[in-house]
């Protein structure tokens, strides 16, 4: 599952985005609400954590644009603003949670986790599937053909990215910063190694092979055409 935090404060920032991300959850993080507000719309997050007080555009303008412009990913307002009157405006503009600082991890981890599996309209896909390939958000566990695949952590968000883009082209530089929020560098195999270990589980086992090498450019998934 994805998840979009907009924060201005560095250290709040990457607390939360270390946090989620040792739960088990892939995290993007903006400082400030224009970014937050162009993530929102281009993305496909499963959660927005939004701060009121933001530079640019304050939380409030940057839910009233989502919500008007079709976005309906769920959102938590996470601020210091703790006026009855805060509260009732983020849940009117179409907020799903409102806590407030200073709060407990644990408590923000509840809270995530009763949104992510409500969703907004309780039709939330928790699976992707490509061919027999199934990969479960909820349980986290993969199976292909009906047998359970182990996966590391590292493996396991790499695959729900290719499903999640399945039949895209990733780059590597792209697969580095979602995966291993870091700047590709091209003198290591990082990738390489990762992807290989990932298709000896995934793929070797199994016809036919969906995890694709496009030279010069990246990696794809994708379930190949028949032949006539």
């Amino acid at each position: 599952m994805k998840i979009l935090i907009v924060e201005d404060e560095p250290k709040a920032g990457d607390y939360l985005k270390q946090g989620l991300r040792e739960a088990g959850y892939v995290v993007d993080l903006v400082t400030n609400g224009v970014d937050g507000l162009h993530h929102g719309l281009e993305g496909d997050h499963d959660l927005l954590i939004l701060d009121v007080m933001l530079p640019g555009m304050d939380g409030w303008q940057v839910l009233s644009s989502l919500r008007s412009q079709g976005r309906e990913m769920p959102v938590l307002f996470l601020t210091a603003r703790d006026q009855v009157e805060d509260r009732v405006k983020g849940l009117e503009l179409g907020a799903d949670d409102y806590l407030v600082k200073p709060f407990s991890f644990a408590e923000l981890l509840a809270r995530v986790r009763t949104i992510m599996r409500r969703g907004r309209s309780g039709l939330e896909a928790t699976t992707l599937q490509v061919a027999d390939l199934e990969l479960d958000l909820l349980r986290r566990r993969v199976t292909r053909a009906g047998k359970r695949i182990d996966l590391t952590a590292k493996e396991f968000g790499l695959l729900e990215l290719l499903m999640r883009r399945h039949g895209e082209v990733l780059p590597r530089s792209l697969i580095a910063s979602q995966v291993w929020d870091v700047n590709f560098d091209s003198d290591t195999n990082v990738i390489e190694v990762a992807m290989r270990r990932l298709r000896g589980k995934v793929d070797d086992p199994f016809e036919p092979r969906l995890i694709q090498t496009v030279r010069g450019m990246g990696y794809v998934l994708e379930e190949p055409e028949a032949s006539n």
